[in-house]
Parts: C-alpha cells; structure tokens; sequence
C-alpha cells in the first residue's frame, strides 16, 4: 500500500469487533451470505472479548491479592503525642522514632491520645489509631514524681525500675506509692490506675463507749495506764515543769482472752473523755486498730511501705488536733525478733522500720502507741527497749474477785430470770437473785473436785501439779459461759411455750459445757507456747498432760474404794 494513500476510518478503533462492525457496514446488501459470516464471526470475537475482560479482571485481582499477601506487615507502636503540625513521637519497642502521618489517612490527628496504639507502616508512617490496648503487664508505683512521671517496679523484689509516662486519660489522677498501673505493650505509658487498698481500710474503726467501769478485773493494768498515758496528755504543764517527757508506747501482755484489746479501746474512750472535760475542747479520738498479720504481704518493701503509711496517718491526724491511738494486735506477727540474716526474714526489715517510725514521733505529744501480744518474748528487744515501748503491762487471768465483777458486768440487771428463784430469794429481791446466779457460776467455776481438774503440769523435779478450771480462766471464758446460759434459758423458753428467765442450773451447766469444750491440748511440739500462757518456764516442766473426764472419773471412784 502506498504510503501516501488515505488511512481508513476504522483505523483508530483499538477493538477489533469495531473493525469488522465496519466491514459489514461497507458490503453491499446483496452479499447476503458474506454478512451472516460475519455476523457469527462478530459474536465469537464480542464473546472472546468478554473472557479476556474477565481473565484481565481476575489477574488483577490475583495480582493485588498477592502483593497485599507478600507485603511487609503493619506495625503497632504507642504513640507518644505529636512534636510538630505533621509530626508525632511513637515508641515501637526499645526505639523511638519521629514519623509522619499518612496523608491518605482518614483520621484526625488531634483525636488522637498518648498510650493508644497506633498502625505505622514500613517507613513508620502512622496509618491509624486503634485505641488503648486491652491488656498489659501490672506494676506497682514505687513513687510518683514531682512533674507527675511514675517510677514503677518491674519486679516483686523492687530491684527492677522504670520511669514511665501517664496516658491521657491519667493525667491529673492522684496515684499514689503503691498503687498499680496497667503499661503498654512498649513499657512507656501507664494506661490504666488500680489503687492499692489503703491501710486505713484495715485500722479505721468506731470507739465504742466503754468506761472504766466495763473493764473488770484489770484494776492493776488499769492505774498503769492511766499513770502512764492519761496524766501526761491531762497535765502537760507539771510534765513539763518536771522535763519529764511523756511515753512513746505500751506493752500489753499476758494470756489471750482476758482483755488486752479491750483495755486498748478503753483507753482510747476514757482518755478523750477526761481530755475534754480539762480544755474544755471537742477533742475526737482516732483509733488505728491495727491487726498484725493484715498488714503482711509477701512482696518485699511492701510491710514496710503500710508501716510507714500508718504512721504517716497518725502524724497527720495528730496535727490535726486529734487523740491519735495507734493499737497493734498480734504485733509479735510483723515485730518478731530478727534472724542472724543467714536467711530471708520479713522482720529484719519491718523491725528497723517500725523503730524509725518511732523515732520520728519525738515532737508529738498527742500520739499513743499501744501493742499487745500472747507471746512477748518473741517481740524483738529493740522494739521494746525504753523511749519507745517504754511500759510493759502483763494482762494477766482474773482471780475470784475480778471474775466475780466480771460476771457481774455480763449479767446485766435487766436480764430475765426465773420467777421461782427470785421468790426463794428475799421475797422476790431481784438483785439478791442476780448475785445467788452469779454465786452459782463462781461456785462451780472456783471449786477443787476431780470434775475441775483440766491439766496435769509434770515438771523436771519429779513432782506434779494439778491445774483446774480457775486456773484457765478468763474475761473471754466469762463472757462465753454467760452467753451459753443465756442459750439455755431461750431453749426451754422455745419448748416450753413461755419465758421462764436465767435458772441457777443454767449458770453451772454453762460453766461445765465451757470447759467440756476446751478439752483439747495442743500436742508436744507447740508446749512451749501453752506453758508461756500458763506462766511456766518451760525449763522447769517436762510435760503437760490433759486431764480426761473419764480419768477423772475413774480416779474419783477409785478413791472412794477402801
């Protein structure tokens, strides 16, 4: 073909159906077989055409599903907040990197807050936020810093810290030493506030109103305390005029259930009271009853961190203007002497911690720190030694006249009693017929028979002692051999149809269930501490045996044998 001749129309159509739609157009009418060829021919090359389409669609499909799939991964990171208009700080790992937003984002960077994930590409482009992550190691807050930065342990001991920031939604928040705090996967923001309980939790409590008078058989222990602790609070001038300075603590001793933490709240109670009437101020008490072995936690610094706390409390409610009672039960579980430090004991920290919180209570003259304890010789000496648990006060078992002022307090004058009784007594006398139930009680209580015999003391002498219900008892005894009467008389009062008040009978067979119930004894092992609350030296017994009914029995029907 001639280079110069003129180019068909149909050239520029790029399909060649096109093309051959042309040709058909140019026959003439009469070729009338010519055209139906074409027609078919048309209809083939119209369907091939649209199989290519859809094979070209599916290879591009395939193409991007394969690129999408051999693509490097996003990465997640902890956005750190912005630097710049188009620039932010992120936290990927132990790096941190300044990266770009991604332009095509269809996000506001504004929105965006410190500690939440952020998707960042290859070239650490941020392409997303996904919001605070949903989980996360816990630390706990070693302290907070003054620009609000937290030093957190990473680990139980505390050798291990990091100073972290807050995420947005912390900011502001108080934390406090101790507390702890979710981290981001990056260990860079602290994302979420769980706050520690607080030893208040455990020492706050109500003084209930308990004068002197409740208090029975203690009269020795009692005019100690008021000596020790009332008349430098009520007389701070004449102290002064003597520079005598008044006592740091006391010591409350002696076996358990004969009114050690009752004296403590006690104290707290008719303290306030005289105080109130010698200013003439509206004083209030504050009483930290503290139980020892709450406040231990198996982490290490963490005793020591509530010791510090509670102390903390009563300088500040001291400055406050309050009477401050810092009561410590069981104080022999966290004050215990400390070992040689061949091993790894609590004590050899809490010890040294208490005694400088001690310490630091020299310029109060409003703080009273009482302890008590079934075994005080486990208290390390340094805890006890003068200036700072300067009295020690033994707490000891009620003789016969102190229980009979206890029973006393137990069998209140309004209590039922039983109609007979009080006609056999001075003619319906109702406070004769109260003190012949608390006769009956002491009766077989105080009495020397094979029945009251409770303990066999065998010491290393060779010779014996025999210990009896009088010599085991207490305020808590007391307490409960009343309580038992009482159970008595609702009994038969339930089965009998009518209230027929506290019986004689109730009161003896209350004291002989009382007893019948602490039979047992503790095995070898743990004598020691049984002969500490018997008040024997256990150098001086070889062994303690429980006296059986059915031995005692056996022994009373033998002597009866001639």
């Amino acid at each position: 073909m001639d280079n110069n001749s003129p180019r068909p129309r149909f050239e520029s159509s790029l399909r060649a159906i096109g093309v051959l739609d042309e040709i058909i157009r140019m026959l003439p009418l009469k070729e009338r077989e010519m055209r139906e060829y074409l027609f078919v021919l048309r209809s083939q090359m119209e369907v091939d055409e649209q199989q290519f389409e859809e094979a070209q669609q599916a290879l591009v499909e395939f193409n991007e599903a394969y690129e999408k799939l051999t693509s490097p991964a996003n990465r997640l990171a902890t956005y750190l907040g912005s630097m710049e208009e188009d620039l932010c700080n992120i936290a990927l790992g132990d790096g941190d990197f300044l990266s770009n937003y991604d332009p095509k984002g269809d996000f506001d960077p504004q929105e965006f807050k410190v500690g939440t994930r952020v998707k960042v590409n290859e070239a650490y482009a941020v392409l997303g936020d996904l919001g605070y992550p949903m989980t996360g190691p816990i630390v706990k807050i070693v302290s907070v810093l003054e620009d609000g930065r937290l030093r957190v342990s990473l680990d139980s001991q505390g050798m291990n810290s990091r100073v972290v920031g807050r995420s947005s939604d912390l900011e502001g928040l108080d934390l406090a030493e101790g507390d702890e705090v979710r981290m981001d996967p990056n260990f860079r923001v602290a994302l979420e506030h769980f706050p520690v309980q607080r030893a208040k939790d455990y020492y706050m409590e109500t003084v209930p109103e308990l004068p002197w008078s409740k208090i029975g058989g203690q009269q020795n222990a009692i005019r100690l305390i008021r000596d020790t602790i009332e008349r430098p609070l009520l007389y701070p001038e004449l102290y002064l005029a003597y520079n005598k300075k008044p006592l740091k603590g006391i010591l409350l001793y002696g076996p358990p259930g004969c009114g050690k933490t009752l004296i403590g709240k006690a104290t707290a109670y008719n303290l306030t009271q005289e105080y109130r009437k010698r200013t003439q101020q509206d004083v209030k008490e504050y009483f930290m009853a503290i139980n020892g072995p709450k406040i231990l936690n198996m982490y290490l610094g963490e005793t020591e961190r509530m010791v510090r706390e509670i102390f903390n409390q009563a300088r500040e409610k001291a400055k406050e203007g309050y009477l401050v009672f810092l009561f410590i039960d069981e104080a022999e579980s966290i004050l215990r002497t400390r070992s040689s430090g061949r091993y790894l004991n609590i004590s050899n920290t809490v010890v040294p911690q208490f005694c400088a919180e001690m310490d630091g209570l020299e310029s109060l003259q409003n703080v009273v720190v009482m302890l008590t304890s079934n075994r005080p010789d486990y208290i390390d000496p340094a805890v006890l030694r003068p200036e700072r648990i300067d009295r020690k006060v033994k707490v000891g078992r009620p003789d016969r006249d102190a229980s009979r002022d206890i029973l006393a307090i137990y069998l209140t004058p309004d209590l039922p009693i039983d109609p007979h009784l009080m006609c056999e007594v001075h003619d319906g006398d109702r406070e004769a017929a109260r003190n012949a139930l608390i006769d009956a009680a002491m009766e077989t209580l105080w009495k020397r028979s094979p029945e009251t015999e409770f303990l066999r003391v065998h010491l290393r002498n060779g010779g014996t002692e025999t210990l009896y219900w009088k010599d085991l008892v207490s305020g808590a005894i007391l307490a409960s051999i009343v309580e038992r009467a009482k159970d008595l008389a609702i009994r038969r009062a339930i089965e009998g149809g009518k209230e027929t008040g506290l019986r004689l009978e109730d009161l003896q067979e209350s004291v002989r269930m009382e007893f019948k119930e602490n039979e047992i004894f503790p095995k070898t092992d743990v004598q020691e501490d049984w002969l500490k609350l018997l008040d024997y030296e256990p150098e001086n017994v070889a062994s303690v045996k429980p006296i059986r009914p059915e031995k005692a029995a056996f022994s009373a029907t033998r002597s009866n044998v001639v």
